[in-house]
C-alpha cells in the first residue's frame, strides 16, 4: 500500500508560503508537514490564506533540525536548483516521484524542501538520499517554494493514484451528428455567409469548402451542429428583421430543410 510522502520545510522564512504548501498539501493527499525552525508559524493566519485546511495544519510538526525531522524515514528527496560538483543521485521530478512512492511502501518518506534565498546546505543535502531538479530556464532557474512543492506534490499525487483516473461523466451524453445534420448546418452556413457580404471577391465554393474542413476537424456532436446552425438562422433573421438582408442566391433562400429537394438525381 503506497503512502503520501512527508513534505519538509527547512528554515522556511515566509509564512505566505507554508500556508501555500498546506494548501497544496490539502490539494494533492499529503497529510503532514514537517518544519524545520520556520521564521513563523501561525496557524489562525494559515488557515485565514489556505481555507478549509485546519486538519493539515494541526498535523504540522516542528523540528530543530533536518536530522530530527526526517529521523523515521526511509527514503528522503532533496530539491535543489543548483549544480552540484559532487557524483550525485539526481532526478527529475516524475522520476523522483514514482522512486517515493514505490519506497512508501517499505515506511514514511520524505520530499525536503530549503529556505527561500538559499535552498538547502551542502550538509541538508548530503543527508538525503537522492536531490531533484525541476527543469526550467538556465538563466533564471530557482523557482518560488511553493511552486516547486505543488509541482511535486501533482508528481506524487499522479504516482500514486494514476494519471488516468477515473472523472464525472457528463449529465447527458451528446450523440454523433448524422450527415443530414451537418449537410444542413453547411447549407444554413453558406447562406449567412452570403447575407453578410462575406464572399466579396473570395470564390465562395472554396471558401464554403474552407469551412466544411474546420468543422469536420471539430468533430462536433448533434447539439453542437444545433448550436452552430441557430448562429447561422438567427445572423439571417436579425438581418432580415432590420431590413438589410443582402439578395440571396436562388437556391438559399430558405434555410436548409425548407427548400424544395429538386428534381431526383437521374439513375445510374
Amino acid at each position: 500500500m503506497t503512502a503520501p510522502p512527508v513534505i519538509v520545510l527547512v528554515e522556511s522564512q515566509d509564512l505566505v508560503n507554508i500556508a501555500s504548501a498546506v494548501r497544496i498539501a490539502k490539494n494533492f493527499g499529503v497529510d503532514y508537514l514537517r518544519l524545520v525552525k520556520p521564521a513563523v508559524f501561525d496557524p489562525y493566519r494559515i488557515e485565514g490564506i489556505a481555507h478549509n485546511t485546519g486538519d493539515v495544519v494541526a498535523r504540522a510538526r516542528m523540528f530543530d533540525s533536518l536530522a530530527e525531522a526526517t529521523a523515521d524515514c526511509v527514503y528522503t528527496v532533496a530539491m535543489t536548483a543548483r549544480e552540484r560538483a559532487a557524483k550525485r543521485v539526481l532526478l527529475r521530478p516524475r522520476t523522483a516521484a514514482e522512486e517515493i512512492t514505490a519506497r512508501s511502501a517499505e515506511g514514511p518518506v520524505a520530499l525536503v524542501f530549503g529556505r527561500e534565498d538559499s535552498g538547502l546546505t551542502n550538509d541538508e543535502l548530503d543527508h538525503c538520499h537522492a536531490l531533484a531538479g525541476i527543469a526550467t530556464n538556465p538563466v533564471h532557474r530557482s523557482l518560488n517554494l511553493a511552486q516547486a512543492v505543488a509541482i511535486m506534490a501533482y508528481e506524487c499525487w499522479n504516482a500514486r493514484e494514476g494519471i488516468d483516473q477515473d472523472r464525472k461523466p457528463p449529465r447527458r451524453r451528446a450523440t454523433r451528428a448524422r450527415v443530414e445534420e451537418l449537410t444542413h448546418l453547411f447549407q444554413d452556413l453558406e447562406r449567412s455567409l452570403w447575407a453578410i457580404d462575406f464572399f466579396k471577391s473570395r470564390n465562395p465554393e472554396n471558401v464554403v469548402r474552407s469551412f466544411r474542413e474546420i468543422l469536420f476537424r471539430a468533430d462536433l456532436d448533434s447539439r453542437e451542429v444545433k448550436l452552430v446552425r441557430a448562429l447561422s438562422l438567427e445572423t439571417v433573421h436579425y438581418l432580415s428583421r432590420t431590413g438589410v438582408l443582402q439578395e440571396l442566391p436562388e437556391g438559399l433562400r430558405e434555410p436548409a430543410g425548407k427548400r424544395s429537394p429538386g428534381p431526383p438525381a437521374p439513375s445510374p
